[in-house]
């Protein structure tokens, strides 16, 4: 079993595709906190590992711990994700926040870094290619999109973002950093980009390092899944429960086995 952990390279997701390939070519069991595997590689990752015989999780890929593709996976059968959006980057939330009670930029951004949350490249963040990466990731799972990174629409944040901040707040609103995935007749079109939110919107009422991903479903409606924080040990949690999944899976299929011998 191999459990993946290198940082986001967001030119190719390398090296931690050629690791998840090697691992499965191996015969292993592939588990990930890599969004760049699943946002540049999914469907060739993911087939790869059914031919041969063995999984490929990354349930901390976008969300820390909180179940997103475990949701969809395991407790909604037959429904269709149509589409998606949501704020999934902690540290522009923290800075956004910041920033609208009216804290410089800088500050709120270490303090990030400090907590071991913002990217090892904290540009990625608050260009918006960490968010634009889930984007990718979210849209190749759930949508059964092809898409990478460098095809999502984005737009990160700066300094200059917090008079906008401040400026939505007097009128009531909230300025996030949104990402969302529709179709239309060509595919799937995926954004990253600052939005004006009104305050009866889920989204807006997100504070500091709270996340949230509404998906958009043909049986179901709207389905919110909300993280009231993120951090470190969530990020293991959900390494953890990728190879809790696996050893399920294994139990599983050894009773299977079992059954069948005992029936012949």
């Amino acid at each position: 079993m191999l459990v993946e952990t290198t940082t986001l390279s967001i030119a190719d997701g390398q090296p931690a595709i050629s690791h998840i390939e090697a691992a499965i070519d191996a015969g292993c069991h592939a588990v990930t906190a890599n969004k760049g595997p699943v946002a540049f590689a999914y469907r060739r990752l993911r087939d790869r590992a059914t031919a041969a015989g063995v999984s490929f999780l990354f349930e901390g890929a976008v969300m820390d711990g909180v179940p997103v593709f475990n949701l969809v996976r395991e407790a909604m059968p037959g429904v269709t994700i149509q589409g998606f959006r949501g704020v999934v980057n902690s540290t522009t939330n923290h800075i956004l926040t910041a920033l609208e009670n009216g804290e410089p930029f800088a500050p709120a951004l270490a303090r990030m870094q400090a907590e071991g949350i913002a990217e090892a490249d904290a540009s990625l963040d608050i260009d918006g290619w960490d968010a634009a990466a889930k984007t990718a990731a979210l849209a190749n799972v759930l949508m059964d999109a092809e898409i990478t990174p460098h095809l999502v629409d984005r737009m990160g944040i700066g300094p200059e973002s917090g008079l906008a901040a401040q400026d939505a707040r007097r009128r009531g609103h909230r300025l996030r950093l949104v990402v969302a995935a529709s179709r239309n007749r060509d595919g799937v079109r995926a954004t990253v980009q600052p939005v004006e939110l009104p305050a009866d919107d889920l989204l807006s009422g997100l504070r500091g390092t709270a996340n949230a991903l509404v998906l958009q479903t043909d049986l179901l409606g709207e389905v919110a899944i909300h993280q009231l924080g993120g951090g470190l040990t969530a990020t293991a949690y959900a390494l953890l429960s990728d190879l809790i999944t696996i050893r399920r899976r294994a139990g599983a299929a050894s009773s299977a086995e079992k059954g069948g011998s005992d029936r012949s």
